[in-house]
């Protein structure tokens, strides 16, 4: 029998006109020769660093130490904390939300914003020795596609439990930072093309900080075969 189209209101399956496309991500990283020696050096460059800069410096965390679990720190807490050992700036920097930023321009305004209310307080500055400067590096990343694609629930459950980790970091983490902004693509496509409302705002629903990568891929297949289960019954 064939699927329900796409604008189908009931409660069975629904095929997409466009299917979802599981792609997985690559990246380098490059030096940009910039560095800083003190906070107000690290602040100045913030203000002016390329939004790969500040991407580097943050999402890498999510994408390499996707096992650990409670939320991974940033670069900037990092530097702050265990070569600058100033440890008020390093909490500061080390609260600033990665995931509920929703663009790299909310980022950097939360970073600079964190590190301007430090040295508010009149807290002591001064320059690391040669050799323990923050060095500034960039991301360059890059999308390719899988054989993975999915044209309705069934599909996409398959195609996700197939693809990698790095695919999964790309649809969930890096997808809010492009337009729509705060979205990630499968809520997107969950609501755009399967008209799963429901559906897509559990998925968005979901606070990545307290899953692992695999953790989240089992998460969100829960919620989708539960709503397979649900649409079989709907549709007896």
């Amino acid at each position: 029998m064939s699927a329900p189209s796409a604008g189908k209101t009931d409660a069975g399956p629904r095929r997409a006109k466009e299917p979802f496309r599981f792609c997985s991500r690559l990246g380098l990283t490059v030096l940009t020769g910039a560095k800083a020696r003190s906070v107000p050096e690290l602040l100045e460059h913030l203000r002016s660093a390329p939004e790969a800069v500040i991407y580097q410096h943050t999402h890498r965390f999510l994408a390499q130490h996707q096992h650990l679990v409670p939320e991974p720190p940033n670069d900037f807490a990092y530097w702050a904390t265990q070569i600058l050992a100033d440890e008020r700036l390093g909490e500061r920097l080390a609260a600033v939300d990665t995931v509920r930023c929703n663009s790299i321009a909310e980022l950097r305004k939360a970073l600079v914003s964190a590190i301007e209310a430090h040295l508010g307080t009149g807290a002591a500055c001064h320059d690391v020795a040669e050799g323990k400067e923050f060095h500034f590096m960039a991301a360059v990343k890059f999308s390719l596609p899988t054989p993975y694609e999915a044209y309705d629930l069934a599909g996409f459950a398959e195609g996700l439990k197939s693809v990698s980790i790095s695919s999964l970091y790309l649809h969930v983490f890096e997808a809010r930072l492009r337009p729509p902004l705060g979205v990630n693509d499968f809520s997107h496509w969950f609501e755009a093309e399967l008209h799963e409302k429901a559906l897509a705002k559990q998925v968005a629903d979901l606070d990545p900080y307290t899953h692992t990568m695999e953790g989240l891929r089992a998460k969100i297949l829960g919620f989708v075969e539960s709503r397979l289960k649900e649409a079989s019954y709907g549709a007896a």
